[in-house]
């Protein structure tokens, strides 16, 4: 805003109308499929205790908490993700619920990093979770649902990819290099790194290991590393229909210390960006967080609504599905009230009641305004009708304003009239 003295901080944002609608639409998609795979939704606070993390975050998410004494002197954190937070309300609520819980949380969260693309200090996540399921199709199943995820916002086979791999096999080929459990943590960082790190820097950091960067690759090309729990989920997929969504790909380990068996995460297939979804199993943390109070084998995956959201505008034929998304629902009302003379307003004001009362969209001039003007507002709005309130009331006329067209009905039948358009899912009424 010219003029304004403040701006939002570097990383965080405002959400105009526009962003609000957009940021809707990304929100109803998320719901949409989580709940038509039998998932329930949960909230859990922004703000936690700041050893809810430390206990058990690992990697540098330690190093970007926004972290801070409250006014009671508690050290809290505002939350960087929202696994800590999930595991500890499980831990704690468990009993009351048949198992497996099947959870989802749309939630902000923060984290002090540079913003780039794709990247903030606040974003939004999408939080899917199974726990108290140890099997292979508990995993599954999420990887299921991180696909359907991507189709649901328009985009098609060959624009994304769900690359799969397994700590495990990590571990036990550390192990056999002589990584003892304290260097694990730091070793698997390493390896998350592959892609991104400079190869020399890589082969200086490996050597602390007595390895050499090149036998590290090698294990990453060989599917024979795959393990049973793979197969087992490749097989699942393949079920489904989705198996040529999906690859083998030990390159991937994620950064969190917390995660114990398979991972995975959701690329787009030019690999413009950083990952758009990404988790996997984590089975000792809800025991780590409970001392061990409760023992629930748990999995779950993350996407963020930056990395999402700039894919989307980014692949034309989604693009053009969230913007028609957008027409439909983004606009201020669905009919907007002409009043031609001011002595017909409390008419107006009688229609406009009648209108709302059945659950129809409605605004009008608030004050005297030139015909002209009151088109142009009602352009602006967004709406689908224009309803003139003139000379002939209780004859109205309604002009659709998308086909440029025109009808006419009586005041008493203009509820009907309009809900039997707005329930037309094709045609001039939903351009």
């Amino acid at each position: 805003m010219a003029g304004s003295t403040f701006q939002a901080l570097p990383g965080f944002r405002d959400f105009t109308p526009r962003e609000c609608a957009v940021r809707n639409y990304l929100f109803e998609n998320w719901r949409q499929v989580a709940r038509r795979c039998g998932f329930v939704e949960y909230e859990t606070p922004i703000l936690e205790d700041t050893n809810l993390y430390l206990k058990k975050s690992g990697g540098e998410l330690s190093s970007q908490l926004f972290r801070f004494k409250d006014q009671g002197g508690r050290d809290v954190t505002l939350r960087p993700e929202v696994t800590a937070s999930l595991a500890r309300l499980a831990a704690a609520e468990q009993r009351q619920y048949p198992k497996p819980l099947k959870w989802f949380e749309i939630g902000q969260c923060f984290r002090y990093e540079k913003p780039q693309k794709g990247r903030g200090r606040e974003f939004h996540q999408f939080n899917v979770d199974i726990l108290g399921e140890a099997g292979p199709g508990a995993d599954a199943e999420l990887i299921a649902l991180a696909v359907e995820t991507m189709i649901s916002f328009g985009f098609v086979q060959g624009d994304f990819v769900v690359r799969i791999s397994d700590r495990n096999a990590w571990v036990d080929f550390a192990s056999g290099k002589g990584v003892n459990e304290e260097q694990m943590s730091d070793f698997l960082g390493l390896v998350d790194k592959l892609e991104r790190e400079k190869p020399e820097v890589l082969e200086e950091k490996l050597a602390i290991y007595g390895m050499k960067l090149e036998e590290v690759r090698e294990f990453v090309k060989n599917p024979a590393n795959a393990s049973d729990v793979f197969e087992g989920i490749l097989a699942d997929l393949t079920a489904r229909g989705y198996e040529d969504y999906v690859e083998l790909d030990l390159s991937i380990v994620r950064g969190l210390a917390y995660y114990t068996g398979v991972v995975f995460e959701v690329f787009d297939s030019s690999k413009s960006m950083r990952s758009i979804a990404g988790g996997g199993r984590y089975d000792t943390l809800i025991s780590t967080l409970s001392d061990g109070g409760v023992d629930m084998p748990a999995t779950g995956f993350a996407m963020g609504d930056y990395v999402i959201r700039n894919l989307i505008e980014e692949t034309t034929h989604a693009a053009m599905q969230m913007e028609v998304w957008l027409q439909r629902n983004a606009a201020g009302c669905e009919a907007y009230m002409i009043v031609p003379d001011e002595e017909k307003r409390g008419d107006t004001l009688a229609l406009v009641t009648e209108l709302r009362s059945a659950g129809i969209a409605v605004d009008l001039p608030l004050s005297k305004m030139k015909m002209n003007k009151q088109f142009q507002a009602a352009e602006k709005s967004g709406a689908r009708f224009a309803v003139i309130v003139g000379d002939e009331f209780p004859q109205l006329t309604i002009k659709i304003l998308a086909s440029r067209t025109e009808e006419s009905c009586e005041e008493s039948e203009l509820v009907e009239w309009m809900l039997d358009r707005l329930m037309e899912a094709d045609g001039p009424f939903l351009a």
